[in-house]
């Protein structure tokens, strides 16, 4: 049975984030493109609308005041046809790069850097007519549409309230000269650009917190989930406990073949007993080969015992290398001379008993 949205009430994992990255599904905003495009346009308008009049006017005065000087053949017309297209080309260029700049910058400020080769192919369910009218009925695509007619409403309330305030001056432009009205309208564009980026700004930032917390909520998961993810990404607990259980059993097995090849084994006596091989051709130093606390000690000695192994006491030699040495590692130095004087003597008691 499905999870009920209200069951989903843990953060979501980073693994689940990075999922959900790497197939595209990532928080971001519209709003902030559409402001990005807007900065832009007050940008060109600021700067560059001049610069591009003039060009635009040297393009176009020669055929306004002296349209006869022109030829008007087929191929004539199609000729300057096309050098008018390539000098307005020219003429926008430039604005045209900036504004595809901004709007990379913007989608990158909010995503990174990403490549989804994924998204590259042709996804054919996304044809069906049934889940295209689910998506144009979903709740997520009414919150888009509220807030687009929302959007325009209040940016056509402004530009409505700054025309109304300036109609006089309006109505007195037919008194100016061309260059004097267009320079004057310019003004006014900037002005109602400014207005507008501030406004789409404040609008462009309550969403992009929007788009996040709408994210979250989305990608929020059951406890269930969280269980499975863990178990997915470390392994069942039980599944690793059984096969901690059998590594330790099977390191044990090893330990304990070892014990009959030991040169000595060092006990505590009862609690502790470590057992050390050393071989004077092969060994650098005496190399740790069992070691046992209460029963594991007690099968140690037992099968030292049967095996003929001497048993030694020293109780905190004992309790300093099983602390400080693992499995099949050398002692270290600061014990050699204990445990020289230890082999020494196991090795004297042997030379006496084969004698």
């Amino acid at each position: 049975m499905a999870e009920d949205a209200e069951d989903k009430t843990e953060d979501p994992t980073d693994r689940k984030l990075t999922q959900a990255r790497e197939q595209g599904n990532i928080p971001t905003s519209q709003e902030v493109k559409i402001w990005a495009g807007l900065v832009g346009a007050l940008v060109i308008v600021t700067m560059f609308a001049p610069y591009m009049a003039d060009d635009v006017k040297r393009l176009l005065v020669p055929f306004i005041e002296h349209p006869h000087a022109f030829p008007m053949e087929q191929s004539d017309v199609g000729q300057i046809l096309a050098e008018i297209t390539i000098g307005i080309i020219k003429v926008l260029i430039l604005p045209m790069m900036l504004l595809m700049v901004l709007a990379i910058v913007s989608a990158m400020a909010q995503t990174g850097l990403m490549f989804l080769p994924d998204k590259l192919t042709m996804d054919f369910s996304k044809l069906s007519p049934m889940k295209g009218i689910t998506r144009i009925f979903s709740g997520r695509n009414l919150v888009e549409f509220l807030k687009s007619l929302f959007k325009v409403g209040a940016i056509g309330f402004v530009i409505f309230l700054m025309l109304r305030s300036r109609m006089s001056e309006y109505a007195a432009l037919a008194a100016l000269d061309l260059m004097a009205m267009l320079d004057y309208l310019r003004h006014q564009v900037v002005a109602m650009i400014m207005v507008v980026v501030l406004l789409v700004f404040v609008l462009a930032a309550a969403d992009w917190f929007y788009q996040r917390w709408s994210f979250t909520q989305q990608m929020k998961m059951t406890k269930q989930e969280i269980k499975d993810e863990h178990k997915q990404t470390e392994g069942d607990p039980m599944i690793k406990g059984r096969l901690r259980a059998l590594r330790m059993q099977r390191a044990r097995q090893r330990m304990m073949a070892a014990v009959p090849r030991a040169s000595v084994v060092v006990t505590n006596p009862t609690h502790y007993a470590v057992a050390l091989q050393y071989d004077v051709e092969s060994m650098g130093a005496p190399v740790l080969v069992a070691k046992g606390v209460d029963l594991i000690a007690k099968r140690i000695r037992d099968l030292a015992t049967e095996n003929e192994v001497p048993i030694v006491e020293n109780p905190p030699l004992a309790r300093a290398l099983y602390a400080t040495v693992e499995l099949d590692e050398e002692i270290p130095p600061e014990h050699y001379k204990t445990v020289a004087e230890i082999i020494g003597y196991v090795m004297k008691l042997k030379g006496e008993l084969a004698n």
